[in-house]
């Protein structure tokens, strides 16, 4: 038995499908730039997309202690590679992701005033993180 409120989980589900859109475009784009780490499946091979192929994309709750933006979800971009990444094909990436971000939330969360932010050194989903 869950305790979480249902409306917190209706709003991470429509958070974590837009991930799964992105997570299919950079795939596309940038997949055959690294090899996979050996025990990582390959692409659509898992029901999650962020446990398969090059990309783990994804956010997580933070309340924002000590935030220049308060509560909001950090954003994870993860390479899942041996390969050491240059920092700036690592940026090119990330610049991506937080693009489409920028363009789907929107659309995810037509009802909210939702920006992503640079919050230090990691990037944020901050805004109207109301449950109605």
């Amino acid at each position: 038995m869950s305790f979480r409120d249902p409306r917190v989980t209706d709003w991470e589900s429509r958070l974590k499908q837009v991930f799964n859109e992105i997570d299919a475009i950079v795939e596309e784009e940038y997949s055959d730039l690294f090899p996979l780490r050996p025990n990582r499946p390959g692409q659509g091979e898992t029901a999650d997309p962020s446990a398969d192929g090059l990309f783990d994309l994804g956010a997580a709750f933070s309340p924002g202690y000590g935030s220049e933006y308060g509560k909001g979800y950090i954003v994870s971009i993860r390479v899942v590679t041996l390969t050491r990444i240059p920092k700036a094909r690592m940026d090119l990436i990330e610049d991506r992701v937080i693009e489409l971000l920028k363009e789907k939330l929107p659309r995810a969360f037509p009802d909210r005033d939702l920006r992503v932010e640079l919050d230090g050194h990691r990037f944020k989903i901050v805004g109207d993180l109301s449950v109605r």
